[in-house]
């Protein structure tokens, strides 16, 4: 199935309740877990990732398929590395095409019992469950963040807790806050200088918890704000305040002519009169996830840009450089990779344009909703496998609708 979606007029205006962070709600969920909380936690995110992590807390077997979800592959194999059993986790084939040896050998460290199942160094996993013990851990800083924060919230269970040491660039620091924080608000204390983060043995407090909604989803209607001539969309439950790193996005859109003001039950979006930038240089180290969002923003406004920070964005969902070079050259875009982690383009269009672009998706949720908003400046655009949004923001479709966007489902 195929969705062919259009723009009829050039406003957005509305007000669309956005899902809840599922970077929030899945630390929560281990944290949750670990802090033996009786307490509900509110307004968890409805997206496939959490409902997949949700499943295994509510399960009663010893083995779980988590599909496409690496933020649960990776969550659950630390989690379940100290939970007395024996368990297997797998998933979906691109997960089995996912790295995850980094993050066994650290946990082998601490005492851990892991088999790879098929292929070493990547899932499905076989975890025999027991008690392990801290110590002083080295780890590479500019690998996936999710090895970290995964490590970082079962260290106060560990005897002895756990002193980590990020060699090299660290990516993502924004998720390693996230967590930290996400763990203070359990009662977790934690020392974090320069390259060190040490963690004692401790209990975490079981607490009430809500989550807040989410900042990458967000940016999706901040694209969709630039390419509209009038603005006035108010985003419930977007916090100014927040955890997320993603928060960041708001100030590089008012150079993109966005302002963002508090409102009650949200954030209000309108054009503040300043002119597009001439030339976009972003480093995304801190916020890989809005990188294809400033991409596909780039090209339908004919901004030359150079992204750089962008090394972990082969292992995501889909090689996502790859993927935004062979979608972004069907709007007539040639996307060059001058270095490993960076992005260029140089405002031309040597390639010849498909009249109605049909967009890949690649079984990942951000390629769909990055590409979505083209309709607004090129015209029609199909998204193939739409539903794929459901991985994060499963109403996604529902609320383009609802602020005058026109979608028509095609079956291949």
């Amino acid at each position: 199935m195929k969705y062919l979606v259009s723009k009829p007029d050039s406003s957005l205006k509305g007000s669309i309740v956005l899902p809840s962070s599922k970077s929030i709600a899945n630390r929560a969920l281990i944290i949750h877990a670990l802090s033996d909380s009786s307490y509900p936690i509110e307004n968890l995110s409805d997206s496939d990732d959490t409902r997949v992590m949700s499943q295994v807390f509510n399960s009663n077997s010893n083995q779980f398929d988590i599909g496409h979800a690496g933020t649960a592959m990776r969550f659950l194999t630390a989690f379940l590395s100290q939970i007395v059993g024996e368990w297997t986790i797998t998933g979906s084939d691109r997960m089995k095409q996912r790295p995850i040896g980094i993050l066994v050998d650290a946990l082998t460290k601490l005492g851990a019992k892991i088999e790879y199942l098929e292929s070493e160094g990547f899932p499905p996993l076989k975890i025999y469950g027991s008690h392990m013990k801290g110590c002083v851990l080295e780890l590479d800083g500019s690998v996936s963040s999710q090895y970290i924060s995964a490590l970082l919230m079962i260290a106060p269970t560990l005897e002895g807790g756990l002193t980590l040491l990020l060699k090299n660039k660290i990516m993502s620091r924004s998720y390693i806050e996230m967590t930290l924080k996400l763990m203070e608000q359990f009662g977790v204390q934690y020392v974090w200088k320069g390259s060190e983060i040490r963690i004692a043995e401790q209990k975490y407090q079981a607490r009430p918890f809500a989550v807040e909604a989410d900042w990458s989803g967000a940016s999706y209607w901040y694209e969709m704000a630039v390419l509209a001539e009038e603005v006035d969309l108010e985003l419930i439950g977007l916090r100014t305040e927040s955890l997320q790193g993603d928060v960041m996005i708001a100030k590089w859109f008012e150079h993109m002519g966005v302002q963002t003001s508090a409102t009650e039950k949200g954030s209000r979006l309108t054009k503040n009169g300043q002119p597009l930038p001439k030339f976009l240089q972003l480093n995304f180290i801190e916020n890989p996830d809005v990188a294809q969002t400033f991409a596909v923003l780039c090209v339908m406004k004919q901004i030359p840009f150079h992204f750089t920070g962008l090394e972990t964005l082969k292992i995501k969902e889909t090689n996502r450089i790859s993927a935004l070079q062979d979608e972004l050259a069907k709007f007539g875009a040639e996307i060059t990779e001058p270095a490993q982690g960076e992005l260029k383009w140089d405002g031309t269009f040597p390639i010849e344009k498909h009249v109605l672009p049909e967009i890949e998706t690649y079984h990942d949720h951000r390629m769909a909703m990055a590409f979505a908003p083209a309709c607004q400046s090129f015209g029609p655009v199909a998204i193939l496998d739409p539903m794929v949004v459901t991985k994060s923001y499963p109403g996604f479709w529902d609320d383009l609708k609802m602020v005058g966007f026109e979608l028509t489902s095609i079956q291949n």
